[in-house]
């Protein structure tokens, strides 16, 4: 099935464009979640001992944002996505420092969708979305140890990108 056969499998999708655009940013943002959680997992195995509870913290978070995402797509009329089997690492996580690299980037990516969903969404989704943004910002400077100007508008934070071509890698 394709994502927008899927989107649309349940009787009550929304037919309204702006309602789809939310619908799709809102399993963007679960599908994020389902990858937070798996990378989660990862991160925890082999962040070091003083970074274990930030990580399980972490963790908590995103499995109840995930939870909260598949409601608010039940809600807009959708099926939500599962969880995939295992999920692509962006690179290899052989120690406790690229666990916490993998924690930032995790964070930077959730961010990323939310972002997306807070420009999609409106109403109570809005909010929840805003507030989901704003805590995956500060896990990322937490983790990176450092912040950016735009969290979650990565063509706002590559100066070396032109305008209008965000890097979604």
């Amino acid at each position: 099935m394709t994502e927008t056969e899927t989107e649309t499998a349940s009787p009550h999708a929304p037919k309204d464009p702006a309602a789809r655009r939310a619908l799709q940013a809102a399993q963007a943002a679960l599908g994020a979640e389902h990858a937070s959680v798996y990378g989660y997992g990862v991160v925890g195995a082999r962040v070091a001992q003083e970074r274990a509870a930030e990580a399980r913290e972490a963790h908590d978070a995103h499995r109840a944002r995930r939870d909260a995402m598949s409601r608010a797509v039940r809600d807009l009329g959708g099926v939500p996505e599962a969880a995939a089997a295992g999920y692509a690492l962006p690179f290899a996580v052989t120690d406790a420092d690229s666990a916490v690299r993998l924690a930032a980037e995790l964070e930077a990516r959730v961010a990323a969708v939310y972002a997306d969903l807070v420009g999609a969404a409106g109403g109570a989704l809005r909010v929840e979305a805003a507030g989901a943004l704003r805590e995956a910002a500060v896990r990322a400077v937490r983790w990176h140890g450092g912040g950016v100007a735009f969290p979650g508008l990565t063509e706002r934070n590559a100066p070396d990108q032109p305008s209008g071509s965000p890097d979604r890698t």
